[in-house]
């Protein structure tokens, strides 16, 4: 493919790519395929030469579609929502031509110091405390992982590695192995599955605090396990408290918590994936509050801001925390400049995602950004028959799934096994949640007068 190729391919691309979207509506929703589909109907060898642009472009409708489940369609209303716009996607188009791989200052400048400056810029939306912005003279600043289990991960990281510095510092003679094995950190029993992960990953105990009547961990009941624990001997090094819990959206209360942290010389990490985006919005900020107390923060811009995957922002108050716990200098990563923004995260290298940030930012504006958080604020309903059992529930959620005009996903709420409903697509309407509604409601009559209900 040459040039001229590309030129004449790439707009075809971009119309497919607009009338996909475009047209989304009208595509089942979940895929009626099994797992294996995809092998039954592609060779079982690579080419030996070369095929035509058009026979591959044929294949996507033949091959790709059918298996696609469509997240962006107004009929999704599982997991959370992913974002997308079109100043994204071709901002992604510009990223992958440039190609850069973003390992350090040197390796690509923009690259480095244009994601510096967009999370400043996103911070100063979120109003978060001057210390967790870099500017030109700050010890904090933000970087952009690629997902929120991996800045979760990486605050665990880098407070294990804060506490065995302090640790060894007071006492040199102590075993490394042997305080690591009473670390502990904490989380709420709300929290999502990759912050117990996190803790699997490195290698220390993950406590979950019981949580309230409204599904949130109180500092009261935070505390009462934190001296239980220092009682039997083990070290508190960390907290990951969530904002927007992924079964009910549930809030930690962080301005209870975040004193005891603080304290106790815990690193407070903030997870709010999904909520983080609604407080760009000043009448969503008070639930931010507390977050002076946090070390780390992170939310998911990819969630509901119009970046489209991956894109998840993370801020410290201060960078030396985690690049100390991670930072690596082969002779082939030196240079003459000092950089800020690598060796924030797991992988060395990095795309070029602040691009995407630089292109939605400006194209839609902060005024543009809030009207879009406020078309759907904070959109998950958690549904539960008050008729049924758990087993009800759960042929209930079978049965919308099977019929592929919407599809939900279930998560376990106090014990019950309930459906969640959450607003995904930046194209979802009234009509489209009335119409959800009604075929909910139609599928659960069905069940309920079935001669075994």
């Amino acid at each position: 493919m040459d040039t001229a190729e590309f030129r004449r391919r790439g707009k075809e691309m971009v119309d497919y790519v607009a009338d996909y979207l475009e047209n989304i509506e009208s595509r089942q929703v979940y895929p009626d395929v099994q797992p294996g589909y995809l092998r039954t109907l592609i060779p079982e060898d690579a080419p030996q030469e070369p095929e035509t642009y058009e026979d591959v472009v044929k294949d996507i409708e033949r091959v790709i579609m059918p298996g696609v489940t469509h997240w962006h369609s107004p009929y999704f209303f599982a997991y959370f929502p992913t974002a997308n716009s079109f100043p994204a996607l071709l901002a992604d188009m510009l990223s992958g031509a440039i190609g850069c791989i973003g390992f350090s200052w040197a390796a690509s400048p923009a690259c480095t110091e244009l994601e510096t400056v967009m999370l400043d810029w996103l911070g100063k939306m979120l109003k978060l405390p001057e210390e967790f912005l870099a500017g030109t003279e700050g010890k904090g600043g933000g970087v952009i992982q690629g997902t929120a289990s991996e800045a979760t991960l990486v605050a665990l990281l880098a407070a294990r590695s804060r506490i065995l510095k302090r640790i060894l510092n007071d006492d040199p003679e102590k075993q490394e192995a042997n305080i690591i094995s009473r670390l502990v950190a904490y989380s709420s029993d709300q929290a999502h599955s990759s912050v117990e992960r996190a803790a699997l990953i490195g290698g220390v105990k993950m406590k979950k605090i019981p949580t309230d009547c409204k599904f949130a961990v109180r500092g009261e009941a935070f505390q009462k396990i934190l001296e239980e624990d220092k009682a039997a001997g083990l070290i508190p090094f960390y907290f990951c408290a969530t904002l927007g819990t992924t079964p009910s959206c549930a809030f930690d209360r962080i301005t209870e918590i975040g004193p005891i942290c603080n304290a106790e010389q815990l690193w407070l990490h903030i997870d709010a994936a999904y909520a983080g985006s609604a407080f760009i919005c000043p009448e969503f900020r008070p639930l931010l509050d507390g977050v002076e107390f946090a070390d780390s923060f992170n939310f998911n811009p990819h969630k509901w801001m119009l970046v489209n995957f991956d894109c998840s922002t993370m801020w410290v108050k201060n960078r030396s925390d985690i690049i100390g716990a991670f930072k690596m200098d082969p002779l082939y990563l030196k240079h003459d400049h000092q950089e800020s923004g690598t060796h924030w995260q797991i992988p060395l290298g990095r795309r070029f995602r602040s691009l995407k940030m630089w292109f939605v930012f400006r194209m839609y504006g902060l005024r543009g950004l809030q009207e879009h958080i406020r078309k759907v604020p904070l959109a998950l309903i958690v549904l539960v028959s008050s008729q049924g059992s758990n087993e009800l529930n759960e042929a209930l959620l079978k049965k919308i799934n099977s019929a592929r005009t919407i599809h939900l996903v279930p998560c376990q709420l106090a014990g019950r096994f309930v459906l969640r409903f959450a607003v995904c697509s930046r194209t979802t309407e009234s009509r489209h949640v009335q119409e959800a509604w009604a075929h909910i409601s139609k599928l659960a009559t069905e069940l309920l007068h079935q001669p075994s209900h």
